[in-house]
């Protein structure tokens, strides 16, 4: 017998596919008595399954049988454990089949219990009962295979011959309930509405809904995350071994729950609000420890051993070393097979997470300014650009009716409980399916929820705020709230709404804006909107994120040439001379606007006429030691605006600094294309400029001369 692999054992439960069952073979060295002692475990957990409707929402006389079968093998191997052990090759080979059998069991199973998943289960149960056959056979195949008890203990011989006796019974018998295949058909019939673009039948749906046990609103949305995540999950896989049955059925249910949940349900019922408290308490107590630790732990322990770089997103693979996933990802694919800091070869390609470095990771990055940009690069983030196909006319027609009802729900109701529901279904389902995005949008959903930024109820301002955001994200959400005469409102927003995060998503809503030249001028058009940002980058009161929203769609905004003179008229300048100058976490970000700032004439001279100390400190940004690429390239760009319209005073200053050349050199050297260029233009220019001032001087034969670079 193979010894187990190393992967199997670390892998986490929630990266294992719904209905696989994995199992680990014992290594064939192991003696009888741990591995008896082992089976007891195993046999004892799936004993203690309840097999009632409410475990089992699907396959239940299935899962029922299974339950009967673990709770008569436990009373076996508790007999033979208190009599004489077995010993021998053949008993540790029958035990170790009977190991493998019942963990195969006890994930199954699982599976079959496991909330979120019961329409994925109801709707394979073909397939689960197939597998719990197989498993309940193995069971007894294994039994067969164990060498029998001594004569003496009848009772371990008795109870041996029960369990393959009722296991093989219940593996002839299992099969889907005729119950699940009802519920099965009338999910069809829904699904089948849905592709003619038609309303399905109520009962239909409520008949599928009973026979799992959802019956709430939290229910049903725990059931829409399960099929949510999943399916980001396989678009996520580049290995290309799921074929589209897989996600044209998991789209379908997507929509069949997500429709349930919008329209069968008028209330958020209240097992969803204390979840989330549960929730954030939870997330305050793991950020507390990561933070703890985060304060002993060093960056240089934290980076990838390829690139050198903090791990965004650390996995372990075979040989116990972490990496980042795109860097090994990246050494995988080029053909090496071996472990890049020992050397040893992988017995496995598979990649680990690694939670807890990345909890620290996360933490680590607060305190480095980069959380935000960093967190971006989740694990769903690629999979969602990928939703903007539906998979399966089903999913496509229910996503559109389910739009229809929302829009329909924004524009009739007035009542607050009403819109708060229908203004967080429309942020929730716009939150990761692009696809849902551009039904919102098609739906003319853009301007009921620009209207609702007016509203007087907190909850619902900042649903609509967060979903205007997600629509954003789409060129057609952009194109929508322009037209709809949004921007005037989103800036307001930005002032008055009464949730800070409610003003920074509104202004993370004209960044995206912003990406838009065209809708450039628009925004600058509205009197207020730069002044808006700028005070939001300066509020010291308000977060992180909503500051850095600032600061990005002030870069995005000064694309527009006008923008510049109203920029320096609202006092950007020393706002981002104070960010730079305190070394505050948004540093990076506030050289990146100046730098756009003194692109223009009106930019550069105010730079000029501040301080010198804010040149000097841009020059020393520029050396600094681990100065971020990006960070190196915008102190680059500044310096050169900077010489370009300052004229030779400011390029005599510059040759001045001390340690800039130095730095100018090393960006030339290591930088990116397009840093090294304005590098070599800077040093030239100063080599220029201090050649002009001496005198001609005749050089003698033989003599180096100095070229530019």
């Amino acid at each position: 017998m193979p010894p187990p692999q190393k992967q199997e054992r670390g892998q986490p439960r929630r990266r294992r596919r719904l209905l696989t069952l994995p199992a680990v073979c014992p290594c064939e060295s192991i003696a009888p008595a741990p591995l008896l002692a082992s089976l007891v475990s195993l046999a004892a957990d799936v004993t203690g399954r309840s097999a009632d409707a409410a475990t089992f929402p699907a396959l239940r006389r299935g899962a029922g049988e299974a339950v009967r079968v673990a709770g008569l093998l436990l009373a076996f191997l508790e007999a033979v454990r208190e009599s004489e052990p077995p010993v021998g090759y053949a008993a540790v080979l029958g035990l170790s089949e009977l190991h493998v059998a019942l963990q195969k069991l006890r994930l199954l199973l699982g599976d079959l219990g496991r909330r979120g998943a019961r329409l994925w289960v109801l709707m394979n149960a073909d397939l689960a009962a197939s597998e719990l056959r197989v498993a309940l056979g193995s069971v007894a195949t294994a039994m067969e295979a164990l060498p029998p008890p001594p004569r003496d203990d009848v009772d371990a011989a008795e109870l041996g011959r029960l369990v393959r006796e009722h296991a093989w019974r219940a593996a002839a018998r299992v099969g889907p309930d005729p119950d699940d295949s009802r519920a099965a058909r009338s999910v069809r019939s829904v699904l089948s509405r849905f592709c003619n673009g038609a309303t399905p039948d109520a009962e239909d749906a409520w008949l599928a809904l009973r026979r799992v046990g959802i019956n709430t609103w939290s229910g049903c949305a725990e059931e829409a995350a399960f099929l949510e995540s999943e399916l980001l999950d396989r678009l996520d896989e580049t290995n290309g071994e799921d074929d589209g049955n897989d996600l044209a059925l998991l789209s379908g249910l997507l929509a069949f729950a997500v429709y349930c949940r919008v329209v069968l349900f008028d209330r958020i019922d209240e097992e969803k609000k204390l979840k989330k408290v549960g929730d954030d308490v939870a997330s305050a107590r793991r950020q507390q420890q990561a933070s703890s630790v985060a304060a002993w732990v060093s960056p240089e322990s934290l980076q990838c051993p390829i690139t050198l770089e903090v791990m965004s997103d650390p996995v372990t693979i075979s040989t116990g070393q972490t990496y980042d996933r795109a860097s090994i990802k990246k050494w995988l694919k080029s053909g090496c097979r071996t472990c890049p800091v020992t050397g040893e070869r992988l017995r496995s390609a598979d990649l680990i997470p690694n939670l807890a470095a990345r909890a620290i990771v996360e933490q680590l990055l607060i305190t480095m300014g980069a959380h935000d940009s960093k967190r971006s690069s989740s694990k769903h983030r690629h999979a969602v650009d990928k939703t903007t196909s539906p998979f399966s006319a089903a999913a496509a027609g229910g996503a559109r009716l389910t739009a229809a009802f929302l829009v329909a729900k924004l524009s009739t109701t007035q009542q607050a409980e009403d819109l708060n529901k229908a203004t967080y279904e429309a942020r929730k389902l716009s939150k990761r399916n692009a696809f849902y995005r551009c039904c919102l949008v098609e739906a003319k959903a853009v301007p009921w929820l620009l209207h609702l930024l007016a509203s007087s109820d907190a909850s619902v301002q900042d649903n609509a705020v967060a979903a205007l955001l997600n629509l954003s994200k789409h060129p057609s959400g952009r194109t929508a709230l322009v037209q709809s005469g949004g921007v005037g409102l989103v800036v307001d927003a930005v002032n008055v709404a009464h949730k800070a995060e409610a003003r920074q998503n509104a202004a993370a809503v004209l960044f995206y804006l912003s990406s838009e030249p065209e809708y450039c001028e628009e925004i600058g058009h509205v009197p207020e909107s730069v002044p808006t940002l700028v005070r939001l980058a300066r509020d010291a009161a308000a977060s992180y994120r909503g500051r850095k929203n600032a600061l990005v769609s002030l870069y995005g905004l000064l694309q527009c040439g006008t923008v510049h003179a109203k920029a320096v008229a609202a006092g950007a300048l020393p706002v981002l001379a104070g960010i730079l100058l305190s070394a505050d976490d948004l540093a990076v970000d506030a050289v990146a606007v100046l730098a756009r700032l003194t692109e223009r004439g009106v930019g550069a001279r105010a730079v000029l006429a501040s301080s010198s100390e804010l040149v000097t400190r841009v020059a020393g940004f520029l050396g600094e030691e681990g100065a971020a690429s990006p960070a190196r390239e915008h102190c680059a760009a500044l310096l050169c605006a900077l010489g370009r319209h300052g004229g030779d005073g400011v390029v005599a200053l510059l040759g001045k600094m001390p340690g800039l050349m130095p730095a100018l050199y090393a960006l030339i050297a290591d930088g990116t294309p397009r840093a090294g260029n304005k590098a070599r233009w800077l040093v030239n220019e100063i080599h220029r400029h201090y050649d002009q001032r001496q005198a001609p001087v005749a050089m003698p034969p033989g003599a180096d001369r100095v070229i530019p670079v």
